[in-house]
């Protein structure tokens, strides 16, 4: 989605860049860009609406996250993330937060193609920035048993994780194959779509300091 509300070019310090955004995959990932940023949590709340896609959703919830931090800081650009999955395309699977729903989601999983959206927002009111996109990610599971189910849960913690398997880290075993155009996406934050997005708002992170 294009740039919406374009304005004056944005200078941006290290410090002038805030991530709305607690999860420390996200930050390790932002770390990747920029050596120096904020991080503020949004207290946005995370539900989905009656009859709204999983895709609407996290648009929704992005924007919302970073237009909430950005009422507080104005002068800064801030990004904001949402990211949920969906087996059938309606209803979307979000953290399990429980190792009971954590199996539950991954029975659920087992042989099947589970579709993530990751949303991103990029908000700056005083210099008029406010760019959307959405970035989907196709993640065919293996078929799973109750004995691999319960061997990875014990090995690692996806509690935190939509669909209950990190794909940076061990659950990629549970994982027969992957499809995105970004593939951070499906770590929670799309770096090359905020790459995009920080050009346009005349960030170059090439160019910050390190």
């Amino acid at each position: 989605m294009p740039a919406l509300l374009p304005s004056r070019p944005f200078t941006a310090s290290a410090a002038s860049i805030v991530l709305a955004s607690t999860s420390v995959y996200r930050r390790s990932l932002l770390q990747r860009l920029l050596h120096r940023f904020e991080v503020v949590a949004p207290g946005v709340e995370e539900v989905q609406e009656r009859g709204e896609s999983v895709e609407a959703m996290t648009l929704r919830l992005a924007l919302a996250k970073a237009r909430a931090v950005a009422e507080r800081f104005p002068e800064a650009l801030v990004i904001g993330s949402d990211q949920a999955a969906t087996l059938d395309g309606c209803h979307a699977i979000g953290k399990p937060g429980t190792l009971l729903r954590a199996r539950e989601q991954l029975r659920a999983a087992s042989g099947k193609t589970m579709r993530f959206f990751t949303a991103l927002a990029l908000v700056g009111l005083s210099c008029g920035v406010q760019d959307l996109e959405v970035v989907d990610t196709v993640v065919r599971f293996r078929a799973l048993d109750e004995a691999s189910i319960d061997r990875y849960l014990s090995r690692e913690s996806a509690l935190d994780c939509a669909g209950a398997a990190r794909c940076e880290a061990l659950g990629i075993a549970l994982m027969e194959s992957i499809e995105s155009r970004d593939p951070t996406a499906l770590v929670g934050l799309p770096l090359i779509a905020l790459t995009r997005m920080l050009h346009d708002a005349g960030v170059d992170v090439l160019a910050m300091d390190s």
